[in-house]
């Protein structure tokens, strides 16, 4: 009795197992060329003619455009399985990272163009978004698949060529690129976005207080703008990246003197300059200043605690589509 019941649990355990889905992950296609059609859906004639099309444009400027349709994802997430094709495939030159995939799962209606480290200047994800969406996405909802592709392809290698892909206007292109190119272009450090914010609000929220403190400190404020420029000039780098840093810091160097300069004509101003000279300390907005050897100091109104100065990395870029 003893084995019939331990082979009935066993037999339901094996049962339970087989019923459990296992994860899994689609495996990497074998390269077989410059266009690699998987899922059957391009003509001889319109597979020969982008080979030969992307053949040409890497010889001429080393650049690496790859296609790849697939039939199913098999649950896998478009973006994940790209990147990991892009780079198993090892897409562009080693020492430029200039390649470009697009991929194309009709079985899905999904597809993502791909873009190398090196080509994201050029060809910027929102640029991308508007070739799948306005040029790839209306010939393959017709069911075009060959001129979808093709057109896609023609309009990528147009891009990377400097020249507007037929579908998209010149200017179009133009306030595309120079949407990128602004404030959202930054070379922003690798990190999360809650741990940028977090280490932003401590950076500059010290910092930031000692400014504006040396704002409105008359006499001793001008020696606070130049202790204050390492830092100004260095933390933001951190949570903003170079070119961040850099609109930061030059808006530090104008915004400050300018400030003061504008704050210096109004009365309350005046009022705690001519304090500091005949009583030696003045009160300005809860907290009080006292003049002294140095030419000024401050502490809170309170209850006399005071304050001191003191110093404190394809990643995935591209677009997605469905259609």
């Amino acid at each position: 009795m003893n084995e019939m019941k331990k082979t009935s649990i066993s037999l339901l355990l094996c049962i339970f197992l087989a019923a459990v889905p296992v994860a899994r992950s689609i495996e990497v296609p074998y390269l077989t060329g410059r266009v690699n059609d998987y899922a059957r859906i391009l003509s001889d004639s319109t597979h020969h003619s982008l080979s030969e099309k992307l053949r040409e444009h890497e010889t001429r400027t080393t650049n690496q455009v790859v296609v790849l349709t697939i039939s199913s994802l098999e649950g896998e997430n478009i973006e994940d399985f790209a990147n990991k094709v892009f780079n198993e495939w090892k897409l562009g030159q080693k020492e430029r990272n200039n390649g470009i995939l697009i991929v194309v799962v009709p079985g899905e209606r999904q597809m993502r163009i791909e873009v190398g480290y090196g080509l994201e200047g050029t060809m910027p994800d929102i640029l991308a978004s508007r070739i799948i969406q306005e040029i790839m996405v209306p010939e393959f909802r017709l069911g075009n698949f060959d001129q979808g592709i093709a057109r896609g392809v023609y309009s990528v290698t147009s891009v990377l060529d400097g020249e507007t892909p037929e579908g998209l206007s010149a200017s179009e292109q133009e306030s595309v690129l120079q949407e990128t190119s602004g404030f959202a272009d930054f070379d922003t450090p690798d990190m999360p976005w809650g741990v940028r914010i977090l280490l932003g609000a401590f950076i500059f929220g010290i910092i930031g207080l000692f400014t504006i403190l040396g704002i409105l400190t008359p006499g001793f404020g001008w020696f606070m703008y130049l202790f204050l420029i390492p830092f100004w000039a260095m933390f933001p780098i951190v949570v903003v990246g170079t070119k961040g840093a850099l609109v930061v810091f030059f808006i530090y160097m104008v915004g400050y003197p300018a400030a003061k300069l504008f704050l210096k004509k109004t009365p309350w101003y005046k009022k705690a300059k001519e304090d500091l000279r005949t009583k030696g300390k003045a009160s300005i907005g809860g907290f009080t200043f006292s003049s002294g050897s140095s030419g000024g100091s401050w502490s809170s109104g309170g209850s006399g605690g005071g304050f001191s100065g003191g110093g404190g990395s394809s990643g995935g870029g591209g677009s997605s589509g469905r259609w």
